[in-house]
Formats: C-alpha cells, structure tokens, sequence
C-alpha cells in the first residue's frame, strides 16, 4: 500500500517548526544535516554558559590589581 501526499514546502516547514526537539533531531540524523545553524549557536551559548566563572575573591583580587597596576603606572 502506497500515499501519496502532496505539501507545500511552506506547510513542511511549519510541520517541522512545531515537532518535539527529540523528533526534530531525528529528522536531522535521517537527513544526514548534524547540526543546523541555529543548533550550533545553542551549543556555543551553552559552552559559554557552562565555562568557568570567576569567584567573588577572584574579582576583588583583579581590582586591586588593576588598581596598584594604574597607581605605579602614574609615579
């Protein structure tokens, strides 16, 4: 037994918009297409997001770095 069915490529794209993530990255494995674009820009946001941070000692140590740093700077 065979559909056919026919969509236009504007109703595909919608379609696709409103899948669940899982489906979507499915989709991307079926159609070989590993990351999009957008895909890339997340994983780079949650890179960053995921990245070490400095601790509030941390800081306070750089300011007064920078501090002493512009101090000898002016003599």
């Amino acid at each position: 037994m065979q559909i056919q069915v026919d969509i236009a490529f504007d109703q595909l794209v919608d379609i696709v918009k409103h899948l669940p993530a899982a489906q979507k990255k499915m989709l991307r494995a079926q159609l070989g297409d590993t990351k999009s674009q957008n895909g890339e820009k997340e994983d780079f946001s949650d890179f960053l997001l995921r990245g070490p941070v400095f601790s509030d000692e941390q800081l306070e140590e750089i300011k007064t770095a920078r501090k002493d740093i512009n101090e000898w700077r002016k003599k």
